[in-house]
């Protein structure tokens, strides 16, 4: 049974006052007496000896059922118990539980999400090009695990298919050489329609270490309003950036800016390697105010402007639920702002929290215009995930305005359907036009896509119109000589970071590239692709079920070691039983 409004803000400030207090005293490296060696990602690791289930255990009675609570008294450790309580697992991630502490009712969701409608069948006889900005992008995903597991509904809105697709990992070749990316090109038989064929494309960047990559100039933008007083939105950011911070270097700059009603400059140039300086500037900020974004966008990149490295990597690092209500506040007017900024050569990253006032839509518009990525963390444990384990992935770019062109072949192929990408599809001529943008790509990204596509024998048929002069033509050509076992063609093109020029190249997928069944990775991509049409209601989602969907994702090899997969299998059969 949910608790009433006024209950669950009452137990937010004071669990969030208790948990400033307890970072204070948990939180912080510099204690001499405490353990050095203990690490940000250790102390909230499920599997740590160190990890606090313990702590929550003896603490159990004393927090259930309770509906008043006093501050003073928590002691430090046990605030950062609660805080841990304050959790829930899939398959033994630590998840902020929204629903104990605040929204409720339906009257206190201002969420907003741009509803864009779906990619419809184009015949190839009169559009054989798809053209689209590559997206790596993973917001959509995390976002939409927390509804399920918070038991809310799922916005259409929130639903972009290729964020769901890209948030996983895949089993494709590496670059090899001086070539940029590694390209993996196949087709099986569409697993929900009869009539027609799935085919992945996807385009992968070669990993690093992070210590090995250029020298960072990074501005921590931190949104401090009345807003993001939740557990899972400050309080969140604070522990992400100090497990950020621990994977910097001495060779690394970091400054640290803070808005709400006005912006300020909390740290300055600080060096990556005082953890204890950057940690403390970070824990020390407190949820008050309104929300003047603008002003702290403005300030932020005038100071990555100031220690700008040249051939290193210049980001700012934006953490909000992007309530922004005062000054640019239309998404628009922030689409001017962040275009303008972008021209300094400074990348922006986006990380999204919070949930009842969620702005989505403005924060993947951010993202999109600054030359960055989007991603929403609701736990420590998607925080590892995107600011450790794919820190290369999302704060180096090595590739920026990405833009891929499929051309299909008419001889074998009369119409198709990107899944996905309704936000990132362009007019062809834009694609060798170098100042239209595309998308950014990191060390380590791999950017995957499907297309659903009806052979020229399939009985299905897709709208089409006869044509005087080209009529058949195009069979002519293609369906013979060099051109008969081309199923379609993948061209790419790209600038280097610092490059204002673009580059281009092509792949063939040919008809050997067949599979009944496909490959592990075609299998996974068309499992989630099928779950994101079912949580839409598409109209395009054929035979789509439960069993259809797990099926899938179990029939690839890695679904049982890879826990993030794991975790996805759990999450689709608990949002059918809570459709049940």
């Amino acid at each position: 049974m949910r608790k009433g409004y006024l209950g669950k803000r009452i137990m937010a400030f004071t669990l969030a006052g208790a948990m400033m207090l307890g970072m204070c005293a948990c939180g912080k490296k510099k204690d001499e007496d405490n353990n050095l060696s203990k690490t940000v990602t250790e102390m909230f690791n499920p599997d740590s000896e160190e990890s606090t289930t313990e702590s929550r255990e003896n603490n159990d009675d004393n927090s259930k059922g309770d509906t008043e609570v006093n501050m003073y008294d928590f002691e430090a450790n046990e605030a950062c118990a609660d805080y841990d309580m304050a959790t829930n697992s899939v398959t033994g991630a630590y998840y902020v539980e929204t629903e104990d502490y605040y929204y409720g009712d339906e009257e206190f969701n201002t969420n907003e999400y741009n509803d864009l409608a779906e990619n419809p069948w184009m015949s190839v006889k009169l559009s054989p090009l798809s053209t689209f900005a590559a997206d790596v992008d993973t917001a959509s995903y995390s976002q939409i695990r927390t509804n399920i597991t918070n038991g809310y509904e799922i916005d259409p809105g929130m639903v972009r298919i290729e964020e769901m697709i890209n948030y996983f990992h895949y089993d494709y070749e590496t670059p090899t050489g001086d070539d940029k990316f590694a390209v993996h090109m196949e087709y099986a038989d569409c697993p929900w329609n009869d009539d027609t064929q799935l085919a992945l494309v996807s385009l992968n960047t070669e990993k690093i270490d992070f210590s090995d990559a250029p020298e960072s100039n990074i501005v921590f933008l931190i949104d401090t309003s009345g807003s993001m007083f939740d557990d899972n939105k400050l309080p969140l950011v604070q522990q992400s950036m100090c497990m950020l911070a621990e994977n910097l270097t001495e060779k690394d700059r970091v400054s640290i800016v803070t808005y709400a009603g006005g912006d300020e400059v909390v740290l300055e140039g600080a060096k990556g390697s005082d953890y204890y300086e950057i940690c403390d500037a970070i824990e020390g900020l407190e949820a008050w105010g309104s929300t003047n974004g603008a002003a702290g966008i403005e300030t932020a990149y005038k100071i990555a402007e100031k220690y700008f490295i040249e051939g290193g990597n210049n980001r700012v690092i934006l953490a909000t639920d992007g309530d922004l209500n005062v000054g640019v506040t239309s998404e628009s007017a922030l689409e001017q702002l962040i275009t303008e900024k972008k021209k300094s050569g400074v990348f922006l990253s986006v990380i999204g929290v919070g949930y009842g006032n969620y702005k989505d839509n403005k924060l993947e518009t951010l993202a999109d215009k600054g030359n960055g990525n989007y991603a929403y963390i609701d736990s420590i444990f998607e925080a590892k995930k995107a600011l450790v384990d794919d820190l290369g992935a999302n704060m180096v770019t090595v590739a920026k305005d990405v833009k891929l062109q499929v051309e299909f072949n008419p001889a074998l192929v009369k119409g198709y359907r990107l899944i996905g990408y309704e936000n990132r599809t362009m007019a062809a001529e834009d694609f060798n036009d170098d100042t239209k943008d595309g998308g950014e790509m990191g060390a380590g990204h791999s950017v995957t896509a499907i297309y659903e596509i009806i052979p020229v024998d399939s009985k299905m048929e897709v709208p089409s119109a006869d044509l005087k002069y080209s009529d058949g033509a195009d069979n002519e050509i293609y369906g013979s000589g060099e051109y008969n076992n081309e199923l379609f063609t993948l061209r790419v093109r790209y600038k280097e970071p610092d490059a204002d020029d673009s580059s281009l190249i092509d792949f063939v997928c040919k008809t050997d590239s067949y599979s009944k069944d496909g490959s592990d990775n075609l299998r996974w991509a068309a499992s989630v692709a099928a779950f994101g049409m079912y949580l839409k209601d598409s109209e395009y989602m054929g035979d789509t079920n439960r069993k259809l969907i797990i099926s899938l994702a179990e029939s690839t090899e890695d679904s049982k070691d890879d826990e993030y997969k794991q975790e996805y299998i759990e999450l689709v059969n608990t949002y059918f039983e809570e459709m049940d």
